[in-house]
């Protein structure tokens, strides 16, 4: 009978999240369009984000309800882009 671990590899998860800041800054070195650059950077701080609070905060290991709570600033963050998202565009 094996036993499962609960506690994460931080080390493979570190790893990870250095190889994401190294994967950022090289993303920052592409000269051309400047869009796929920012999303690029957003899409590599969302992923390390989530690594972070699922690993290290022990949020994997956490009840449902936890999720449902985390959501809800997430949901509001992404109601406000949306909202302020045409003064982004036409701001001059």
């Amino acid at each position: 009978m094996t036993t499962h671990d609960p506690r994460p590899n931080y080390v493979a998860i570190w790893i990870w999240l250095l190889a994401l800041t190294v994967f950022s800054v090289g993303l920052s070195l592409v000269f051309g369009a400047r869009t796929p650059v920012v999303v690029g950077f957003f899409v590599v701080a969302a992923v390390k984000a989530l690594l972070v609070a699922l690993n290290y905060m022990h949020l994997k290991f956490e009840p449902r309800l936890i999720y449902a709570i985390a959501i809800v600033p997430v949901l509001f963050l992404l109601v406000l882009t949306a909202a302020l998202f045409p003064d982004f565009i036409f701001h001059r």
